[in-house]
């Protein structure tokens, strides 16, 4: 007898669970049917619209991850170190399940599984049980604490509680220990990034000032593309620059299956970290992810800082000339190709994304890439949704939008969420929308075909090797929108005369 085991996908659409969900609705409660209907269709009218827009103290599918999961993934970035975070056990299971289902890695983090005794009588005893456990059994070269709501609402005191733990023996007096306090209930995954660079850089930097080094440190920001950290050092190899990438999770969240299993599969080198002090500059591929950081770096080390995110061309030509004015290296005719195939195939498809109107939601870095890629192909950005974007984003956006012909329409929605852009794509509809996997419940309800890029992407596989940042990103870029264009103009025309095979 042959046994076919069947996914929920096939399972649950035979009679029997048909008929079993139908059953369940007597005991919900439930309106009819009908009347179902019509309260989805009202909520697809201007009317409806007013009302969401006008909602203060909820959120429905906000595009952003909450500040300790920033942290932890800035965290695993550098060589042996183990994220800690000092808070319940099921946040840090939240963590790690969103980055290994982003990934399809397994990702290590640690809690010290406060509850409610902790609650009541503070976390030192958690603390000082927990970084005594995890350096015994896990032998970690960095111990990288951060923190959840509890802790930060009852007050927890990091910096006490590990001078503490050293002072009692738990910890050795060497181990480096940064932390950062990173309270959930503020802030998104792009503050806890920065706060936990930061942390790191301070504690590991100190007292290591010297002679420069005749390097650029490389700061990618909360970047969950592994494809861009390659493509980074590619390019900057070829370059012949020496460089420090710092939190470079390349490897953490995209190692080789050798049979082997490492707990600690990559990162930057610490010693690397800690001379990152006498680089000839930092710069930071996202803007927002790294203001603390880049105001630290350039206060306390005196160091030329700046924020150059290289999405589309424009933005890649300046990433270039920042490295070639820092360095005094031009750039070899081997990149110039690159650029010059990039360019040859946004002429290609221009004429099939020309005029198409985008929906866009995301993180701020990656949204004002994105906006300036698509007006470079004649795209235009009609709704720029960002959950954790404040008044400046929102001004660097609309700037961006200003330059360009195609950025007229553009419109600028910062503190709002995916409900708010529902309406928007109800009442006045667009082409494309660009977003993460949870994007595609508008999708669903709108018809609106949907290109994953930005965190999570749980639904499709792989997505994260590509680079979206230089003229490599920009050719991704391309392919992915310009095919989106033609598979929709495919399933429109299939049963006409337009349904062509050359495109």
């Amino acid at each position: 007898m042959k046994l076919k085991i069947k996914d929920h996908n096939e399972l649950f659409q035979e009679q029997e669970y048909v008929e079993q969900f139908e059953r369940k609705k007597e005991f919900e409660n439930c309106p009819s049917a009908e009347e179902v209907r019509r309260i989805a269709e009202w909520t697809k009218t201007e009317e409806y619209k007013e009302l969401n827009f006008k909602r203060q103290n909820i959120k429905i599918n906000p595009a952003k991850a909450c500040q300790p999961l920033g942290a932890v993934f800035c965290a695993s970035g550098f060589e042996g170190t183990l994220p800690f975070v000092q808070g319940a056990q099921g946040c840090v299971a939240y963590f790690r399940s969103h980055l290994s289902r982003h990934f399809k890695e397994p990702m290590t983090a640690v809690s010290t599984s406060m509850t409610e005794d902790a609650a009541v009588f503070g976390g030192l005893n958690n603390m000082l049980e927990g970084l005594e456990n995890a350096y015994t059994l896990y032998h970690p070269k960095m111990l990288a604490v951060s923190t959840t709501c509890m802790a930060e609402v009852i007050g927890d005191d990091l910096n006490a509680y590990i001078r503490t733990a050293r002072e009692k023996g738990v910890i050795p007096q060497e181990l480096p220990v940064p932390f950062a306090h990173t309270p959930s209930f503020v802030g998104s995954n792009i503050t806890g990034y920065d706060n936990m660079m930061k942390g790191i850089l301070t504690a590991v930097t100190a007292g290591r000032k010297g002679e420069p080094n005749g390097k650029i440190n490389i700061i990618p920001g909360f970047d969950t593309y592994t494809g861009n950290y390659r493509e980074l050092k590619r390019l900057l190899y070829i370059m012949e620059v020496k460089h420090t990438i710092l939190a470079d999770v390349s490897d953490i969240y995209d190692s080789p299956n050798s049979g082997e299993y490492k707990l600690y599969p990559g990162g930057t080198p610490l010693a690397d970290a800690a001379d990152a002090i006498n680089a000839l500059a930092t710069i930071a591929l996202q803007k927002y992810s790294t203001s603390k950081t880049l105001d630290y770096i350039s206060k306390e080390w005196s160091q030329t800082v700046s924020a150059l995110p290289p999405v589309g061309i424009k933005n890649t030509d300046r990433f270039f000339e920042e490295i070639s004015k820092i360095t005094g290296k031009p750039l070899p005719q081997e990149i110039e190709n690159e650029r010059g195939r990039a360019v040859d195939a946004m002429i290609d498809s221009h004429p099939y994304v020309h005029g198409k109107r985008f929906a866009l939601v995301g993180d701020p870095d990656l949204l004002l890439g994105l906006i300036s890629f698509l007006m470079e192909m004649g795209g235009i950005p009609v709704y720029i949704v960002c959950t954790n974007g404040d008044k400046k984003f929102q001004e660097d956006a609309e700037a961006i939008l200003s330059e360009s012909p195609f950025g007229q329409e553009g419109r600028v929605y910062i503190n709002k969420d995916m409900w708010h852009l529902r309406s928007l794509m109800f009442t006045d509809p667009v082409d494309i929308l660009i977003g993460n996997s949870y994007a595609k419940l508008l999708w669903r309800d709108t018809g609106t075909p949907l290109i994953r890029i930005g965190f999570p992407l749980f639904d499709r596989h792989h997505l994260h090797r590509y680079p979206i940042i230089g003229y490599q990103g920009v050719l991704n870029l391309v392919n992915w929108v310009v095919n989106t264009v033609l598979d929709e103009m495919d399933r429109k025309t299939m049963n006409t005369t337009s349904f062509d095979v050359i495109r």
